[in-house]
């Protein structure tokens, strides 16, 4: 066998531990034999349907069984796997679809029904929809040869194209080959210990690449077994914490807020668990203090989908020293921290630049997008940070976040941060608006813990004993919760179209 992809996992992990459970879903075990089978009948089925190496395929569902077995099938055909964020209305969803060139869409039934006036309903492509069966949902398009596949894979072939949130402007395909993600990997076991027993709960999309490549990945190359959970779920995921004795965890801020104030947070048995990861925007320092409380440090780490999306960990050792420390370079990864094409100097802040075999070739049929994300083999990030005198790097914000007030560069997720410290505060974000005088000043928007009135002159004072002046924000804005996308992450260019 010529197939070194990620395609030919299922059969090496097969021969391993047939019998290991691999996923878990709604109670209902698929071991590494079975997900073996499924995904290489799967294979044949989708040949015999004309996908062929290098061809598209679109996944448009919800966390399942059925994905995985499809995106490993089309790994072993040497196609590129699709897939796409449930939460796309129609035209963007055809955008994703008509820019990728798919040639088949596999579509979860929920969202694909004759009678639905959902997304999906007016797009002209090869649809396969199915309803989620315990991984036997595709059973349909599935052959019943169940002999290995002869496609030579390498790893500089492309496995996936992920599409960005789009938070600003039209999303970009993220190419992503498998030596990318196989690297990303080898990038988390050197700083992880993951085991064979490992138990990891899947809550988070696996349309996105942390759950994907820092979870899913990791737990089947070691033999663990993942549990896959269609949504999030606090309550539920609280519940399958103790019941099955979940020893791996990844969230976003959003997930490990909602976990915290979940009814029975403070007296569940979390004891199984020995690793929390998050990904995505920093984690304010109030929250893992909660989390620490209970005797477990979120693992952080700074990492985009362009790089796989590992590319600093913060390690448990030097968690509650450098706590909101984003850590230094995994092994593999290499990162600079520059203001043009100069390097910056201790604790002076400069865009983030990430080069290693984890980072992506470049974006989907848009060579103008690569060659400006590009200097050489270093990838521009877009992102804001400084490094301390031992190297650990903090995130200060997003380049496009920072705005200028008074001449004076303010970064919001230091203003965040200062808020985060108030008791009051659950969750909050500050962008800059317009302003005749100072061309731009600040704007909070605040959610509340629960029982805690609003009071923007308190927070105003608060942050005046934390922040310099030119940093205040000029206005508090008091929401119920703030937007996130289907991964956690904030869109903070919906908060623009927030009155005061």
């Amino acid at each position: 066998m010529k197939d070194h992809g990620l395609g030919s996992w299922t059969r090496r992990r097969a021969r391993m531990t047939p019998a290991k459970a691999a996923l878990v879903q709604d109670g209902v075990p698929t071991s590494y034999a079975e997900l073996h089978r499924g995904a290489t009948r799967l294979a044949h089925g989708l040949r015999r349907r004309g996908i062929r190496r290098g061809d598209r395929v679109a996944f448009f569902g919800f966390n399942s069984i059925e994905m995985v077995v499809a995106m490993f099938a089309t790994a072993k055909l040497g196609g590129v796997f699709v897939p796409l964020n449930t939460r796309l209305a129609g035209p963007e969803l055809a955008h994703a679809l008509d820019h990728s060139g798919a040639r088949l869409l596999v579509v979860e039934h929920a969202l694909a029904a004759p009678t639905s006036t959902g997304p999906v309903a007016s797009l002209e492509i090869d649809t396969v929809p199915f309803t989620r069966r315990a991984g036997t949902g595709l059973a349909a398009l599935a052959q019943t040869d169940e002999t290995d596949l002869d496609e030579d894979i390498a790893l500089d072939d492309l496995f996936m194209i992920q599409y960005t949130s789009g938070t600003s402007g039209q999303p970009k395909g993220v190419m992503l080959t498998h030596g990318n993600v196989i690297w990303n990997v080898y990038n988390l076991l050197v700083d992880i210990d993951l085991g064979s027993e490992e138990i990891a709960l899947v809550t988070a999309p696996l349309f996105h690449t942390a759950a994907l490549n820092q979870v899913l990945f990791p737990t089947i190359l070691k033999g663990g077994t993942a549990l896959v959970e269609a949504k999030f779920d606090p309550v539920r995921a609280i519940d399958l914490i103790e019941a099955e004795r979940v020893t791996l965890l990844f969230g976003v801020t959003s997930m490990y807020l909602a976990l915290a104030a979940a009814p029975r947070f403070a007296e569940a048995d979390l004891d199984s668990l020995h690793l929390a990861l998050s990904g995505g925007a920093s984690i304010p320092e109030s929250l893992l203090r909660t989390w620490l409380d209970r005797g477990l440090m979120i693992v952080q780490g700074y990492g985009l989908t362009e790089a796989s999306p590992g590319t600093t960990m913060l390690r448990t050792a030097d968690g509650v020293r450098k706590l909101g420390s984003a850590g230094t370079s995994c092994f593999f990864s290499d990162v600079r921290i520059v203001q043009g094409d100069q390097d910056v100097d201790v604790d002076e802040p400069g865009e983030v630049l990430v080069s290693g075999p984890n980072v992506t070739p470049g974006y989907w049929d848009d060579e103008d997008a690569t060659a400006r994300a590009f200097t050489g083999d270093w990838l521009h990030t877009g992102d804001i940070a400084v490094r301390d005198h031992e190297g650990y790097l903090r995130v200060v914000d997003r380049l496009k976040d920072m705005y200028i007030s008074g001449g004076e560069n303010v970064y919001p997720a230091e203003v965040e941060r200062a808020l985060y410290a108030h008791p009051a505060v659950a969750e909050c974000a500050v962008i800059g608006v317009p302003d005749e005088s100072w061309g731009e000043v600040g704007r909070a928007f605040v959610v509340l813990h629960e029982g805690a009135a609003p009071d923007p002159e308190a927070l105003l004072a608060h942050l005046a004993e934390r922040v310099a002046r030119y940093k205040l924000p000029k206005s508090v804005v008091f929401l119920p919760e703030l937007p996130h996308n289907a991964s956690g992450k904030l869109l903070k260019a919906r908060l623009a179209e927030v009155l005061p």
